[in-house]
């Protein structure tokens, strides 16, 4: 038995936001109107941050969390390929 809608059958393949990359978003573009001159990623994640209900937070910390440590896999898996291709020279 399918209750779903076309629509819904197409939508539900679509990538979910978290609360916190929506307030991330909105953040962001509220700085790109209201500072022109620029800002930096701590002024969006903390009007973002402070964006976020309360039940919200522990999620978000959780997903900042798992996002620090990709990027530090990520960047010690570039350093090690790069250094050993310099090593083959």
């Amino acid at each position: 038995m399918n209750d779903l809608t076309p629509f819904d059958e197409l939508t539900a393949k679509l990538p979910q936001l978290s609360a916190f990359q929506a307030a991330w978003n909105e953040a962001e573009e509220f700085l790109r109107k209201q500072c022109p001159e620029g800002y930096t990623p701590e002024d969006i994640g903390q009007i973002a941050w402070d964006m976020l209900p309360d039940q919200e937070k522990p999620a978000a910390r959780d997903a900042l969390f798992y996002c620090w440590w990709t990027a530090l896999v990520a960047d010690r898996e570039a350093r090690a390929a790069y250094e050993a291709m310099e090593g083959q020279r």
